[in-house]
């Protein structure tokens, strides 16, 4: 019999390797000005997979490890310094990527079609935070550099890569949310 502590604990046991998931993308990594990981497509997939309000707890767990040191981020790294970081905008995108999904997984039935619109959309909230950041610090920290430049070095080169990354995600979680009876 399946009492409503055991999933408790279930929930638990899932939105932990949620953060796992995350942290062991994030160390997939090809080094660019921001780089190229799999940390979105853990995010996207998590988000998914757990549904909007446990998926974000789940990234509110990696980024908590992460700023307290664990070496959670890409190339191994961690503490609140990385988050504060140029990239750290990115990272901290990833919340809003998780309430965009959750918000829209509220609004519309679970389809397809919705789900890669709301992954894009998270996608796009992620992008937006991470250049408002990013062009904040390197501002502060080297001088003036324009919105143009900023989404050319930031946004443009992973468009593609993360267009792949949705559709993988989305594929993957239907088929992983089946075999779990999530």
């Amino acid at each position: 019999m399946v009492t409503k502590k055991s999933l408790s604990v279930l929930k638990m046991a899932y939105i932990s390797l949620g953060a796992v998931l995350i942290a062991l993308c994030s160390w997939i990594s090809v080094p660019a000005t921001v780089p190229f990981t799999l940390q979105t497509f853990a995010v996207l997939l998590v988000c998914d997979l757990l549904g909007g309000r446990w998926g974000l707890v789940s990234v509110l767990l990696y980024l908590l490890l992460g700023a307290v040191g664990f070496p959670v981020f890409s190339g191994f790294s961690g503490g609140l310094g990385h988050l504060l970081g140029m990239t750290g905008g990115y990272i901290l995108g990833f919340v809003l990527s998780a309430l965009v999904m959750a918000l829209m997984q509220r609004l519309l039935p679970r389809r397809r079609v919705f789900t890669l619109l709301s992954m894009a959309l998270g996608l796009l909230a992620c992008y937006a935070a991470g250049s408002v950041w990013f062009m904040q610090v390197y501002t502060q920290t080297k001088g003036a550099i324009s919105l143009g430049a900023v989404l050319s070095i930031c946004v443009v080169p992973y468009l593609i890569p993360d267009a792949i990354k949705i559709v993988l995600a989305c594929l993957i979680s239907e088929r992983l949310r089946a075999a779990l009876h999530l």
